[in-house]
């Protein structure tokens, strides 16, 4: 197994020069673990899956840590990314939800939001962390305004503000099979268009 050494997050804050690569080289180069391309392939989405994982931890320490592990999980199974299924960012970002839904429920977590003095407590996000994805750009919006709107408004619940589905039921106080039905009819509905 390669010892893999990814940038820590924050030296990201430095403007990269824009390099662009079709997304099945990309892909191609990874699996084949050619670091140079991994590098590349964190520099272009660590800022956006930093995002959604600062959204579900709401701790940019372990935030930090969730997206490490992230990107080590996308390294050590790239070989499981089906194309046809979807587009690889929206698989690392279901990597990255389901990383930081994991540290969410782990023991460590648990015990030390137990420990945590109520001042310390802050439920805003650090701004540095935020990413504003314009959905216009790439024609989500519209695809989306297409949709029933019980449809839609659980797809921006799970999705975009992080929700589980069982949160996203309790939410809109309907049945948990309900929830993952209509989920999977909305995402088979946008999946026509792509």
């Amino acid at each position: 197994m390669i010892a893999i050494q990814l940038p820590n997050y924050t030296e990201l804050q430095v403007p990269v020069i824009s390099l662009r690569i079709a997304e099945d080289e990309l892909v191609r180069g990874i699996q084949r673990k050619c670091e140079i391309q991994f590098k590349l392939l964190y520099k272009m989405y660590a800022p956006a899956l930093m995002g959604i994982i600062s959204r579900i931890v709401r701790s940019d320490v372990a935030a930090e840590d969730v997206l490490q592990e992230t990107f080590l999980k996308i390294w050590s199974s790239i070989d499981g990314y089906d194309s046809s299924r979807g587009r690889l960012f929206t698989w690392m970002a279901a990597t990255a939800r389901h990383k930081s839904i994991d540290y969410l429920r782990s023991r460590s977590q648990i015990n030390e939001s137990k420990n945590q003095h109520i001042e310390d407590f802050s439920p805003e996000l650090d701004n540095n962390y935020q990413v504003a994805l314009n959905p216009d750009t790439i024609g989500i919006k519209q695809l989306t305004n297409t949709l029933h709107p019980s449809e839609k408004e659980l797809l921006d619940l799970i999705y975009f503000q992080g929700y589980t589905q069982s949160e996203a039921a309790a939410r809109l106080e309907m049945p948990l099979g309900t929830v993952k039905t209509k989920l999977r009819r909305a995402i088979n509905s946008l999946r026509e268009y792509f």
